[in-house]
């Protein structure tokens, strides 16, 4: 009764931590703050101290001076470095709510379905030390999914295909319940890899993160036959080690990123080997959701489509799915407690 009570007060929060992006859902309003998931710190000896977050330090990565790192505190959906994580999600959430709360909130936290218990509980401490009353963890791709709008609560099997920026993960829901997942470490970032490697076989220029994410978003494509735009680059040339311009070809990068989508489909694939004959019926009849930022490389819904001859169809709002429905788990308790790892 006391926690009901302080959960007409609190301003309960949802978070997205994700290697790329940290997104931040306040109860009743919506998504707060959205940063990447970058922290940059100063060394001094064997002491360190925050000096910037997010936006600011993501500025950063690949400019900084001896003493100053750009760091990732998250990989492949792993938390690498707790301290900085910790740092960075009391600021979002500070952001958030315009300051401190007087009343402390309950916390909904996505990860990844297959976190190792060790992980889960870091977590949970660490949100409990930022100010959570009660903290919730559920599987990133089944946040999605009802953030996406799927049917789980439904006598309906529903498949989900996170794309996530460090990790992909897969869901099959069905009556509000988890059945089954499927985690591929691969994500965003990888794609962002196969792009760099790619220009600098191809054209003997080193480019760095950042430049190869712009060439995903405004250049890549899965399939052949689209009317991607050109996009100009520049990066370093490893023979006259002198920057140089290089023209990134609209479609060009397909067999470039081919081997990742690849191994997201036989992740797919291994998820319905394991369903019962109904559910895959269910997946026939309603088809595959994807979401995740990784969503938004363009055809990668054909790619899945003529690889698996399923229906396969990107969420409206890929990139906010998990945030936005870890905030409408903050509204349904009973799902919310089913859906809890």
């Amino acid at each position: 009764m006391l926690d009901q009570a302080f959960g007409r007060l609190s301003p309960d929060l949802a978070i997205d931590l994700g290697t790329c992006n940290t997104r931040v859902f306040v109860k009743g309003r919506g998504i707060g703050v959205e940063v990447p998931t970058v922290v940059s710190v100063e060394r001094t000896g064997n002491a360190r101290r925050v000096v910037a977050l997010g936006d600011e330090a993501k500025r950063m990565l690949g400019r900084t001076p001896e003493h100053i790192e750009a760091l990732r505190p998250v990989r492949a959906g792993r938390i690498e470095d707790y301290g900085l994580v910790q740092a960075l999600v009391q600021d979002c959430i500070e952001r958030s709510l315009a300051g401190r709360s007087l009343v402390r909130p309950r916390m909904v936290v996505c990860m990844p379905r297959d976190t190792e218990d060790v992980q889960r509980r870091a977590v949970q401490e660490a949100a409990r030390a930022i100010g959570a009353r009660t903290v919730h963890l559920v599987s990133k791709a089944m946040a999605a999914a009802v953030g996406a709008g799927m049917p789980v609560q439904q006598a309906v099997g529903s498949v989900v295909v996170d794309l996530g920026g460090g990790v992909t993960e897969i869901a099959a829901a069905s009556l509000g319940a988890l059945v089954d997942t499927e985690t591929v470490n691969l994500g965003g970032d990888d794609l962002d890899d196969a792009i760099a490697a790619w220009i600098r076989e191809q054209h003997n220029v080193l480019v760095g993160s950042r430049v190869a994410e712009l060439v995903k978003q405004q250049a890549a494509a899965a399939i052949f036959g689209r009317e991607e735009p050109d996009v100009v680059v520049t990066g370093r040339d490893l023979t006259t080690s002198i920057p140089r311009e290089v023209r990134i070809r609209g479609g060009s990068l397909v067999d470039a990123l081919a081997p990742s989508l690849d191994h997201i489909v036989e992740g797919l694939r291994r998820l319905l080997s394991r369903m019962s004959p109904e559910l895959s019926s269910d997946v026939a009849e309603h088809g595959v959701l994807l979401t995740g930022g990784g969503a938004m490389l363009r055809g990668v819904d054909v790619y899945i489509r003529e690889a698996t001859g399923l229906s396969v169809v990107v969420a409206e709002n890929p990139a906010h799915a998990t945030v936005l429905g870890a905030g409408r788990l903050l509204e349904d308790d009973g799902l919310l407690e089913r859906l809890t790892l």
